[in-house]
């Protein structure tokens, strides 16, 4: 979900897709998680292919949760990912998290998971999220945080990717160092009660390397990205070519090695 004069860096490529469609709410919202029960309505901000939607609904249910994305071809994403589990209780709707179309205390809890890094005006974003978040409530948010990535083999070639897409994301009107800012930005949105926290995807197993590492290999060349790197001069084909033989490379080194922080914070309405 980007939105207010921010452009969506990744896209909708299937490269990227698959790699949204790995999460779920245990490897991507566990902070969120001991404070869900039965009964309670969710607004799932930014819901993307609708995987950790689909999880949370299975939580609070038979509470209603609703699916927000910013356009109605993202949100059909979602809407799939629903029909084909079979998972009652979701609604959808298209919607800009900077003003957002529900009343005042629409809900207990209000998620997005790494979309204020996408946005133009992620304090305004929070505003609306609290605006929309019962007294009481619980608005949750997490975010990468790029500049704090890490990996083994040392390559320079994921120097490059990194220096690219951070490049490419901040002309886009994002913030991709997000996760250490949300704190900062909690705060600026009026929010006092606030648990903020971290968490790391890691991926170092063959099967792990193979699949990000394979991911990304395509994505840098593929994505939404890849063309807005090269339409604004960033990157040569060339360059998108060499930090994708550089994804393979760490890919099937033997002691390869990545590990991803996120900031999340719980935030009481």
């Amino acid at each position: 979900m980007a939105t207010k004069d921010a452009v969506y860096t990744h896209g909708h490529h299937e490269s990227v897709l698959r790699s949204h469609r790995w999460r779920t709410a245990e490897n991507s919202a566990a902070y969120l998680l001991p404070h869900l029960s039965p009964g309670m309505s969710l607004l799932d901000v930014g819901c993307g292919p609708g995987t950790i939607t689909a999880d949370l609904a299975e939580r609070v249910a038979p509470g209603a949760v609703t699916a927000a994305e910013v356009t109605a071809e993202a949100l059909g994403l979602a809407r799939a990912e629903a029909e084909r589990r079979g998972t009652a209780g979701i609604g959808f709707a298209v919607a800009d998290v900077h003003a957002l179309d529900f009343p005042d205390d629409s809900f207990d809890v209000v998620h997005a998971h790494q979309v204020l890094q996408h946005v133009g005006d992620p304090v305004q974003a929070l505003k609306e999220m609290r605006r929309v978040c019962r007294p009481g409530g619980i608005v949750a948010v997490r975010d990468s945080d790029y500049a704090a990535f890490t990996w083994f083999p040392e390559l320079p070639e994921l120097d490059e990717w990194l220096d690219l897409y951070q490049q490419v994301a901040r002309a886009n009107g994002g913030e991709p160092d997000a996760g250490r800012r949300l704190l900062s930005w909690a705060r600026a949105a009026g929010f006092t009660d606030i648990t903020a926290t971290s968490s790391t995807w890691c991926f170092a197993t063959p099967e792990d390397r193979e699949w990000w590492g394979g991911m990304w290999a395509e994505r840098i060349l593929k994505s939404d990205m890849a063309r807005q790197a090269l339409e604004s001069g960033a990157a040569t084909e060339e360059r998108l070519h060499r930090v994708s033989a550089g994804w393979r490379t760490w890919a099937a080194a033997p002691d390869g090695w990545l590990s991803l922080l996120h900031g999340e914070l719980v935030c009481r309405a």
